[in-house]
């Protein structure tokens, strides 16, 4: 008997506080998102953090906000507000949106 991997899907609307636009945070993200093989999109808002949505395995989607906290090396992340979302399956890549 094999046991059964439960794998949850889950979606998180995430906002990234900090040094974080002008400085390749986008990309980092749409990059660390389709290495983690995730789905969803993000983008700068105009208050100057960078807001977006992550699905995927629960797991992975953990492991993807954890990677947002310490940013990449030219960022500053203060913080990452996460809101729970409903899990859609609409997204087909992890896209930098404008």
């Amino acid at each position: 008997g094999h046991p059964q991997e439960i794998s949850m899907d889950s979606a998180i609307q995430f906002r990234v506080v900090g040094h974080v636009q002008g400085v390749g945070f986008r990309a980092f993200v749409s990059q660390r998102g389709v290495q983690l093989g995730l789905t969803g999109w993000v983008k700068n808002s105009s208050d100057g953090s960078v807001v977006g949505m992550v699905e995927g395995d629960q797991g992975l989607v953990v492991e993807f906000i954890k990677e947002l906290r310490i940013g990449n090396r030219w960022s500053s992340v203060d913080r990452v507000e996460e809101q729970s979302h409903k899990f859609s399956g609409d997204f087909e890549s992890f896209e930098i949106r404008y």
